[in-house]
């Protein structure tokens, strides 16, 4: 960084976790219902209600371990993180301090320049969200909407090991690929499924202590992220070398402005006075959980990239790209399983076609109405010659419209590809005829009339010809 300043960057992510109930409570986490209609008596602190660990939430979490290959704690401790704020009916957080479930782990991260590095983990704890303060809603007044309190949060928390705002929203993305990835948390980021607080400072230099560091909270959007901790870290270091100190604090990033504002004085761990939860006792795993999520841990993104490029011969891209969701990639197995030794054509068609179709009807791969199978049986016709990749595509649409399966669609509309001989030989020798002054300008060495000689024998043939077989026979044609 210039002038010998080093950025010094830890995330916290907060990952909702897709349950169906709170975290100790029976509620609903469903989003958008009317404020306050699913927050029952545990979520807004009602004198003689006990909270219950929601065993699908600890599940989650163990399989998040599992995958950034942690050390999941078979017994781990609920802890009290004591604050005031009015969205906050008990006057205090339900979370995990001194012993997490999950301790340490890596996330695999590929930057924007291609470039493969590992975000060491501190932690990831399981813990209740807050509600929601609406300032919006009331002239003058602020209300409290209660639904969001008690939903099961994961809060995943980075060593101090990041250096650049470029590299801490790579991995923001790489964590939300994987815990989507995952299937333990939707990743929707306008709902607020997916946030983060990113907590930055500044130093001379690598070997320098660590300087004073502020805390951004909130951040929803991954380009947003990127542009708080540049401001931030621009701000730390203008201040820095005006011979002010940094306060250690939580600021709010201004989307509007592109900025970072001051928020509130940042509390240190003892000002939440934690302590267990004398309402909650330790959280022993049940026998057999560890092993049972091991078993069914998925094969992972980076494992998976690798396969594709190694075994199927895909190049580093389309193997990205494939990876970038389950659900994608799962489509491109299910493809090739129908159409072995297919991977290319497969990837182009999932990620082109298919992909351009589900994107303009707001659909994931999996919803649309042409399923893998059926798009295993369109490509197989480009495979055998049937069809040419341009008439595909109209019998694609046709498909996608319910016309039925390839092989209908091409006998209800006569699209069959034309690669007999004699026919192909009929039709370019009509081309020829008709254009006598063409045939010769190809003889006498101009090589640009041949494209246009092609293009009047598709057209004759309404473009069926197939593209292969035809220059090969009007190259033959066209020699002296």
């Amino acid at each position: 960084m210039s002038g010998g300043w080093q950025a010094v960057i830890g995330l916290e992510c907060h990952v909702q976790l897709m349950t169906r109930s709170k975290m100790f409570s029976g509620a609903s986490t469903a989003y958008g219902a009317e404020p306050n209609t699913q927050a029952c008596g545990v979520d807004v602190a009602l004198p003689g209600t006990l909270p219950v660990p929601n065993g699908e939430a600890v599940r989650m979490a163990v399989r998040f371990g599992l995958a950034v290959g942690a050390r999941v704690r078979e017994v781990s401790v609920f802890a009290r993180k004591n604050y005031f704020y009015p969205d906050l009916p008990k006057g205090y957080q339900i979370s995990q301090y001194e012993e997490p479930i999950v301790e340490g782990g890596t996330v695999r991260v590929r930057g924007e320049d291609g470039r493969a590095f590992d975000v060491p983990l501190v932690r990831a704890h399981l813990e209740e969200d807050a509600g929601k303060s609406v300032h919006d809603a009331f002239h003058g007044s602020t209300g409290i909407d209660l639904n969001r309190a008690g939903t099961p949060l994961l809060e995943v928390v980075t060593e101090p090991a990041l250096h650049s705002a470029a590299d801490a929203a790579a991995y923001m993305k790489a964590l939300h690929q994987l815990v989507v990835w995952l299937g333990i948390c939707d990743g929707n980021l306008q709902e607020g499924s997916f946030r983060c607080d990113a907590n930055v400072s500044v130093r001379r230099g690598a070997d320098a202590p660590l300087g004073t560091r502020a805390e951004i909270k909130n951040v929803n959007s991954f380009r947003f992220v990127e542009k708080a901790i540049e401001y931030e870290i621009e701000r730390q270091i203008r201040e820095l070398e005006a011979g002010r100190a940094i306060v250690q604090e939580t600021r709010l990033y201004d989307e509007t402005r592109h900025q970072t504002r001051s928020m509130r004085g940042k509390e240190s761990a003892h000002d939440y006075r934690y302590f267990p939860d004398p309402d909650l006792p330790p959280l022993v795993l049940p026998d057999g959980l560890l092993d049972a999520e091991r078993a069914a841990l998925p094969e992972l993104p980076e494992a998976r990239r690798a396969r594709y490029e190694s075994a199927l011969g895909l190049s580093a891209y389309d193997a990205e790209q494939l990876t970038l969701a389950r659900g994608i990639a799962d489509c491109f197995e299910a493809v090739l399983a129908h159409l072995p030794g297919q991977a290319k054509l497969a990837a182009n068609w999932v990620l082109g076609e298919l992909a351009a179709a589900l994107n303009a009807a707001g659909l994931a791969h999996g919803e649309g109405p042409v399923s893998p199978a059926a798009l295993a049986g369109l490509l197989r016709r480009i495979v055998d010659g049937t069809l040419s990749g341009k008439l595909a595509k109209d019998v694609f649409a046709a498909m996608w419209a319910g016309e039925g399966d390839a092989d209908a669609v091409i006998a209800a509309r006569g699209l069959g590809q034309i690669s007999d001989d004699g026919a192909l030989i009929a039709a370019i020798d009509a081309v020829l005829a008709a254009n006598p002054k063409q045939s010769e300008q190809f003889r006498a060495g101009d090589e640009k009339v041949f494209t246009w000689l092609v293009g009047q024998v598709m057209k004759a043939t309404r473009g069926k010809a197939n593209p292969a077989r035809l220059n090969e026979l009007l190259r033959a044609r066209l020699s002296p």
